[in-house]
């Protein structure tokens, strides 16, 4: 429940109200919300994004007794209004306040970066789940776990969930006996105010390139690069890959944030960094193969050392990439308390669901399918299955999303164009745009001498041309979707296969 005094308190602190008019006998709330169609009785009603004055007349109606708004509306009459400078914010802290301040009960890992920071949270979460016995919570890409039972384990609709529904997950997971969380923040997240206000014990800064870029996202990569960084200023302990781009403003915020006693640098062994830096722990590769790495991490400094994390470790993944995500982890789970020990025998174990899943054919190319949805991911996985599989031919099968991820179009041209040999343009998550204007972006920045651009915007049937196409010494990759099971068409979510699906049915037809 939150009461009048409380949010003028709150609000008044952060500068954030500009004006309240309490209406009679509306000063007590037991329910907040900022969708109209969950409002009830005594609802604190949020007036954000995209709003229409009817959602509050229709929030109203539903029983909601007061809204928070950066005006005034005739809608409201009757209710109190609490008119605020930045609705964004006031809801984080409105949020936080009614589900009684959660992230003070939870030890919360936080990981932002381009690309890696799915596959980390699940190593991250795997070791302490092991560490804690089963009671860590994840908010990552793919799923919000809030506890132990398959009814307390969802899909995610984003990276880090609006404020109200964030505090909220928080809440559910501690009811649920989850004492740690592992989550992931994106940009959007510090250029939304969704996690304002929040602080984290750990932040880990994997790594970043240009993406989210364009319009209804970051409107220069300064931008993008700024709200990355929000992370590491709003973290108690951070811990950045050494390897990253701009790894000297990065480092630097970090220590100017929490002093470099509380900055942990790890990278592969010789990388040769942005600036010279002192590395904490270094990483070599032992082996590798399609299915599983092998690598051995060493501390180089005395504070390294105190995590007693050396020692040779093995993943379900291929890739040095996710060696690093890898090494990640096990600083921000031994930095919570965990042992090595028990990190040697979780991180093997911990399956992420949509990367680098692989579905084999007796007579026509193997099939892998990635999460892979920008120009880093990408290139770094063409660049390795080229190495590892000496592959005929590498046929790619991928969109890009509308409305949204615009400058991933030319760096998906770019990947293609330095190890596909054939790629087939398709449909992903359109939104709003015309499939195969997308299609024809991605195409500008392939070089199609060397390449081979086929469209198919019906994705099933491009992969099943990819696949029928494809000898036993190719290798097909579905990229960018993953386990996703819903296209996003004309604001609408449709039921659609996964790319594993898809895989899977049209080999047995073949075969």
């Amino acid at each position: 429940m939150l009461a009048v005094p409380e949010i003028k308190n709150l609000l008044e602190e952060h500068q954030l109200l500009q004006s309240l008019l309490v209406a009679p006998e509306r000063e007590h709330f037991t329910a907040i919300t900022y969708d109209s169609r969950k409002a009830v009785e005594n609802t604190l009603f949020i007036c954000k994004g995209n709003f229409r004055k009817e959602y509050l007349s229709a929030a109203k109606a539903a029983g909601a007794t007061a809204y928070v708004a950066e005006q005034y509306y005739p809608e409201g009459e009757g209710m109190t209004a609490i008119i605020v400078s930045d609705v964004q914010k006031a809801m984080a802290l409105l949020g936080a306040a009614f589900y009684g301040y959660p992230q003070n009960e939870l030890f919360i890992i936080a990981y932002t970066g381009t690309k890696g920071k799915t596959t980390s949270a699940y190593f991250a979460r795997g070791i302490l789940e092991q560490a804690t016995g089963d009671r860590t919570a994840l908010f990552s890409t793919i799923d919000r776990i809030l506890g132990n039972k398959p009814e307390q384990r969802f899909k995610s609709d984003l990276t880090t969930p609006e404020s109200l529904d964030l505090f909220h997950d928080m809440r559910q997971a501690v009811a649920n006996g989850m004492d740690h969380l592992v989550m992931e923040v994106s940009s959007q997240a510090y250029k939304k105010d969704r996690v304002y206000g929040l602080t984290f014990d750990i932040g880990l800064f994997l790594n970043i390139s240009p993406d989210h870029i364009g319009r209804n996202e970051h409107p220069t990569f300064e931008d993008y690069l700024f709200c990355k960084e929000q992370l590491l200023l709003n973290s108690r302990t951070c811990v950045i890959n050494a390897e990253t781009d701009h790894l000297l403003d990065v480092y630097q915020a970090a220590k100017a944030s929490v002093g470099s006693e509380n900055v942990y640098l790890y990278g592969r062994k010789g990388a040769k960094l942005a600036f010279p830096v002192e590395v904490d722990f270094e990483i070599t590769n032992d082996f590798e193969d399609l299915k599983q790495s092998g690598f051995e991490v060493k501390a180089l400094t005395e504070k390294g050392k105190v995590l007693d994390i050396d020692g040779r470790y093995e993943i379900a993944l291929a890739g040095d990439y996710n060696e690093g995500n890898a090494t990640s982890a096990l600083i921000a789970s031994a930095l919570a308390g965990a042992r090595k020990a028990v990190a040697k025998k979780a991180l093997p174990l911990v399956k992420v669901p949509g990367r680098m899943e692989m579905v084999t054919s007796k007579t026509h190319g193997t099939v892998y399918i990635d999460y892979a949805h920008n120009y880093a991911s990408l290139s770094a996985l063409l660049r390795f299955l080229r190495q590892q599989t000496h592959a005929g031919k590498i046929r790619v099968v991928l969109g890009s999303t509308g409305d949204k991820g615009i400058s991933r179009r030319e760096g998906f041209g770019k990947a293609l164009s330095e190890e596909a040999d054939i790629a087939y343009l398709t449909t992903d998550d359109p939104g709003f745009e015309d499939p195969l204007k997308i299609a024809q972006e991605i195409a500008r920045h392939i070089d199609t001498p060397k390449v081979e651009v086929i469209y198919e915007l019906e994705r099933k049937e491009a992969v099943r041309k990819a696949i029928s196409a494809s000898t036993a010494a190719d290798v097909v990759v579905l990229a960018g979707r993953g386990e996703d099971k819903y296209m996003k068409i004309k604001g609408q979510e449709i039921a659609y296969p996964t790319d594993v699906e898809m895989a899977q049915e049209i080999l047995e037809e073949i075969d």
